[in-house]
């Protein structure tokens, strides 16, 4: 029976803990450590510092907020690259700037650590259930070693390109999903003030050419229900819709879409309470004062 190789795994929140569940239950020794404090996991062994939990791991995965956590974590005084050695794999499965991404695999390759990053789309019911869809970037041959790990978490896997190319796929895919998500809010606030039903003008949206995750997936489920509990972010939300924009930018590609829905999704961040889950931008557009009628 074939050994299977020891794994640390870096943040569990909302994400990170499904998914390093699942590996647990595949039969993967596992090393978990969170700043927020002990981890108390089925099958895993709870670290007190990113450093304590690389120890003899051959593939490391990071799931944070950013790629400041994720640099901090393996790179700080207490990181995980400390302890990792010439060979290993660090998989990025958070949400991060493409351009930082590149810079760190430099910092690793020197170490002789390989860097894959791995972003995913799916939700925490996706994470649960392995059918997260992960997209990579990186070298072929640092996917086909890992393939077999990554497929305990998702059943769609990518490469979309190499190094930063995952988190660069990740960022315009939610962009794509943030933009929609304001179309389809101001089209219910709209229908609303027009004296619509807003239940049956969005069952009519998903029967037509104005279906989108968010008309399917957000509105009934969580703005008209008062729930606004996705469980994704606004701060989260906005911070990849600020990394799409920014992609454009040094390129010289006119993206004024993008520009727009940056400064939506900030001011929304700014104007709702800290922890506002990314479906409730719909208050703060509802918030938005109206012009009087001519």
């Amino acid at each position: 029976m074939k050994t299977l190789p020891t794994l640390a795994f870096i943040g569990l929140g909302r994400m990170g803990r499904p998914m390093a569940a699942r590996l647990a239950a595949a039969g993967y020794p596992l090393r978990v450590y969170d700043k927020a404090g002990p981890v108390r996991l089925h099958g895993a062994s709870s670290c007190d510092s990113a450093m304590e939990a690389a120890v003899g791991a051959k593939v490391l995965i990071t799931m944070l907020p950013d790629g400041k956590a994720v640099r901090a974590a393996l790179m700080g005084p207490k990181g995980a690259a400390r302890s990792l050695k010439a060979g290993s794999i660090v998989i990025d499965m958070s949400s991060s700037d493409p351009v930082a991404t590149r810079a760190l695999g430099k910092e690793l390759a020197a170490r002789r650590i390989d860097l894959l990053d791995a972003p995913v789309s799916g939700r925490v019911d996706g994470a649960r259930a392995g059918t997260l869809s992960i997209m990579t970037g990186g070298k072929a041959t640092t996917l086909r070693k890992v393939h077999p790990i990554l497929e305990a978490l998702g059943t769609r896997i990518f490469l979309a390109g190499p190094l930063g190319a995952g988190h660069a796929v990740k960022a315009l895919n939610n962009y794509i999903a943030a933009a929609g998500t304001i179309a389809a809010f101001e089209a219910v606030i709209v229908g609303r003030a027009f004296g619509l039903d807003p239940a049956l003008i969005t069952e009519i949206f998903n029967a037509s050419a104005g279906r989108n995750s968010t008309t399917e997936n957000k509105v009934n489920q969580h703005v008209l229900s008062g729930k606004f509990g996705s469980g994704f972010s606004l701060a989260l939300m906005a911070k990849d819709v600020r990394i799409a924009d920014s992609l454009a930018r040094p390129l010289g590609v006119q993206a004024p879409l993008a520009k727009k829905a940056r400064d939506l999704w900030r001011a929304a961040e700014k104007t709702l309470v800290h922890g506002a889950d990314h479906t409730e931008i719909y208050i703060y557009l509802e918030r938005l004062p109206r012009k009087r009628k001519s």
